[in-house]
This record gives C-alpha cells, structure tokens and sequence, in this order.
C-alpha cells in the first residue's frame, strides 16, 4: 500500500514529536498500545505517512536531514524515539516573511531561532517535485503572512492542508472557498491538543451546562518553556491564539457569557519548563438553591506529543478527503481536531461525525448538511 507523503513546514518540537511517533508506532500494535485515537483511518496506520519534504528558517536545521534537524535546538521536546531510519529529506530554506519575532534575538541561541544566511527555495515547486500530498503547517503562532503563503502554496501545487496554527485559513469564507474551488480539502485551524488544557476546559464547561450549574466566570493561564511559549511574549502575535482559545472554550458554553468573565491563554515563558505546559484552570459556578460551586485544576503534560497524536489522525483525514475528491474544510473532522474549525459543535457531536466520515463519507456529509446543522455551537 502507498503511503501518505507529507510536507512539513516548520520543524520544530512539534514536528520532531510528529516524526518520532510515525517511527515508534511502526514496532508497535497501535490496536493495543496507548497514545492513538484510531488505529486505522482508511488502510493506514500512523507509520504509513512518510515525510517527504521539509521546510525551516533555523540555521541548525536548513541543509540537515530530517532525522537529524528534528533533534535540533532550540527544539526542547521529549526524546521517545532516538533510533531513526535514514531518510534523503534535507530540510530547505522557507521564506521567513513574519515566521520570527523580533525579540527572539534578545534570547540565548539554544532557546530562540537563529535565521540561515541563505535564499529561501520555491514552496511550489518543493512539493510538486516531491510528490507531497498533505502540507502540515507548524508555523509560530502570528506567522499571518508565513501561513497564508503556505496556503497559497497548496493551492498551487494541489496539495492538501492541515493548519495547525492560529491563523485562520480554513475558518475564513474566501480561503476556505479557494480550497473547495481547488477541490483540496483542509483541516483547520489551530490544533487541540490530544488531553490538553483545551479540550478538557471545553469538556469541564460542557459538563457543568449539562449538569445544570451554569458558569458565572472562568480562566485558563499556561506556562511553558518552547519556543512557541517565548514566541507568544510578543503580544502583538498572541491576538489570534488568544481569540482561538477564548472562542473554542466559549463554544460549549450555553447562551451569552460575559467576555470580563473569562480569560484563556498563554500566561508567561518559564524556561527550564522546556516542552512541558503546565496549565492551571479555574471555574466558578452556581448549583442548587444559587449555592456556589468552584472548581481548580493543574494539568501537566509535554507539549509536542501531546500534538503529535491529533495531527497523526488530521493527515489521514486529509489524505481520505483528498482520495474522494472533496474540496475544501472537512468540517466535522475540522470540529474534532481543531481549536477554530469552520463550524464549532460538541466533541461528542464531532467524534460522532468524524467517525462516519471515516467510515462513510456520503453518510458523514448528510450528517454535516443535517444533524451538524441543528447541534452546532456558534
């Protein structure tokens, strides 16, 4: 069976727990082993998606092989998988656009990025050359420029999507209408983590709704030691990762709430967190009889990985969606997997949906054109 050639742009922790796990569950029974949501999507497992090109800005990384640029710094995340196969894909200049903030130069060299001296490739032709079917994109979060040229580089070249950042591609009318125009699907925008500060801040406040305690206020604050934690003390590239998180969290809450009563986001860099994130979550709710309820929660994972075992599902979504001829955002697989999908709903609507579109996919459009219709979430 052929697998599923992927691009990456952005080789960073992210990408580095992306490449190790294709490697890990190759030994493994996915079936049996933890850490996989499904298996099987179509014929393929998560070792049948094979990178075949790769793109960084790092002076570290550019003109290194994949295998190699992964475990470079500033890259902190955990080494699960140190014994990797050699491989022919060298990553390759990208343009840097807006992919670097600026005070990224005030910080040591093993904790910030370091721009190659060096003219950036053409996206375009990098992935047709390569035959890449699916683009995932790890750009630093307010890359806007970085990711649309990305974008557009699909669109070009005919390849599929999988934004994982929180610049809104698949969530926004003109370009999602470029993709279905295309006939490329893409999966989008802002990626939940697999057990991460969001989807249990989503699940928390859905529980409380369902069990009729109403949220008066709630917060979300994050520390972390990655480079994406110290990209985001920039403020003026924090403005969309903190409307996707906010938003995504608001989505399960019932009726208006208050925007002065809820604050998620990005809290402060920690250095020697490295790629762990710690979160701290706080509800405040009213029971019976107006009786108070509050609730705190600390939850502490590694960043990357945590990443690493939704986007391993995205790109067979994607490929699945590419193999059937469907253009534009996959909206129920968006819903599942995605901070800020075209049409927000409940995980458990999502799951549902998803599934079936594994499963089935003219099933799973009538229940996107229907049951999604009437349970969506704005």
């Amino acid at each position: 069976m052929r697998k599923i050639r992927i691009a990456i742009a952005g080789v960073g922790n992210c990408a580095s727990s992306l490449v190790q796990g294709i490697e890990y569950y190759r030994s493994r029974d996915a079936d049996t082993f933890s850490g996989i949501m499904n298996p099987k999507i179509g014929d393929w497992a998560p070792s049948d998606v094979e990178v075949v090109a790769a793109f960084d800005i790092d002076k570290r990384k550019v003109g290194k092989p994949l295998e190699e640029a992964i475990f470079a710094k500033p890259n902190c995340t955990k080494i699960f998988q140190s014994a990797l196969p050699i491989s022919d894909v060298i990553v390759q200049m990208a343009p840097i656009l807006d992919g670097i903030a600026p005070h990224m130069a005030d910080y040591p060299e093993d904790e910030a990025f370091r721009p190659a001296d060096l003219p950036p490739v053409d996206v375009v032709e990098v992935l047709k050359e390569s035959g890449a079917e699916v683009l995932v994109c790890y750009m630093p979060v307010g890359s806007e420029d970085a990711v649309r040229h990305y974008a557009q580089a699909c669109l070009d070249a005919h390849v599929a999507l999988v934004n994982c950042v929180p610049v809104f591609i698949a969530s926004t009318p003109e370009w999602a209408s470029k993709f279905r125009e295309a006939g490329l699907p893409i999966v989008g925008d802002d990626v939940k983590s697999q057990l991460g500060a969001t989807i249990l801040h989503r699940t928390l406040s859905r529980l409380f709704g369902d069990r009729g305690v109403p949220l008066q206020r709630t917060y979300q604050l994050n520390t972390g030691g990655n480079t994406d934690f110290l990209n985001m003390k920039a403020l003026d590239r924090l403005e969309s990762k903190k409307i996707s998180k906010t938003k995504s969290v608001q989505s399960q809450l019932d009726g208006h709430f208050d925007p002065d009563n809820i604050h998620i986001g990005p809290s402060d860099y920690v250095t020697w967190q490295n790629d762990n994130k710690v979160a701290f979550i706080r509800v405040e709710a009213k029971g019976f009889g107006n009786v108070p309820v509050e609730l705190e929660l600390r939850l502490s994972v590694e960043d990357s990985p945590n990443s690493a075992g939704v986007v391993i599902d995205a790109i067979r979504c994607a490929k699945l969606g590419l193999d059937r001829g469907l253009g534009g955002p996959l909206e129920a697989v968006s819903a599942y997997y995605m901070k800020t999908p075209p049409k927000q709903m409940r995980d458990t609507l999502a799951r549902d949906l998803t599934t079936a579109f594994i499963d089935d996919a003219s099933h799973a459009e009538s229940l996107v054109g229907g049951t999604q219709q009437n349970k969506s979430v704005d």
